[in-house]
């Protein structure tokens, strides 16, 4: 049994893609909280089409934050882009 044995200590790729990949999911689900912030607040402070405005928000940016996690970038642009556009719409519906 003890002939079998591996010794795992020194792998330390497979901790980076390990790593990496636990920093890139905490990020993805840090900014798709941020989409269902947003969308809350346009459900229960919206004048017009806020529920419509709500529901599409949330759509397009899980759509886009799979598309930056697949993509591989470390920067987020196209979420937090689609992300700030969102909450600027959210903000002129609830004024």
């Amino acid at each position: 049994m003890a002939q079998q044995s591996v010794d795992h200590h020194m792998d330390l790729d497979a901790h980076r893609r390990t790593y990496s990949a636990f920093i890139r999911g905490s990020v993805a689900l840090g900014i798709v909280c941020a989409y269902v912030l947003v969308a809350l607040s346009s459900f229960a402070f919206g004048k017009s089409l806020s529920v419509f405005i709500g529901f599409a928000g949330l759509i397009i940016g899980c759509i886009a934050v799979t598309i930056d996690a697949r993509s591989g970038s470390q920067r987020w642009l196209l979420s937090t882009g689609i992300l700030v556009l969102f909450g600027l719409i959210t903000a002129v519906n609830v004024g």
